[in-house]
């Protein structure tokens, strides 16, 4: 039970400093060469600072969580592919491997929630 919570304590805060590392870098150039409009950054970042409120307030709903979820893996998958659009080769993979991530923590979120009860 303590080394499930580590693990998906460890993995949420992962996905935590990764999606606000990922706020910092749309404010960057490189986030023009994506091909973006400029608004849908501002959109992105709303969008990033609720699902990091509800995936780190222990106190939301798990239906709530599980929303967050959804949209941290469609923000991956899209990174993903514009990544590779644009002809990042490798660095399209980075993306994949934090939804790997995101999966372990939600896999985690639903292990605890079901022992709890």
């Amino acid at each position: 039970m303590k080394n499930d919570r580590t693990i998906y304590w460890v993995t949420t805060v992962t996905i935590s400093l990764v999606m606000l590392f990922s706020i910092y870098k749309m404010f960057s150039p490189d986030y023009d060469r994506l091909g973006f409009p400029h608004y849908f950054r501002i959109e992105l970042t709303i969008a990033k600072m609720l699902g990091l409120a509800a995936l780190l307030i222990p106190q939301i709903k798990l239906r709530i969580k599980e929303w967050a979820y959804a949209g941290f893996g469609i923000i991956l998958i899209s990174a993903a592919w514009a990544h590779f659009y644009v002809g990042d080769g490798a660095a399209s993979l980075e993306p994949l491997i934090f939804l790997v991530i995101l999966a372990v923590s939600n896999r985690y979120l639903h292990k605890l929630k079901t022992s709890a009860v």
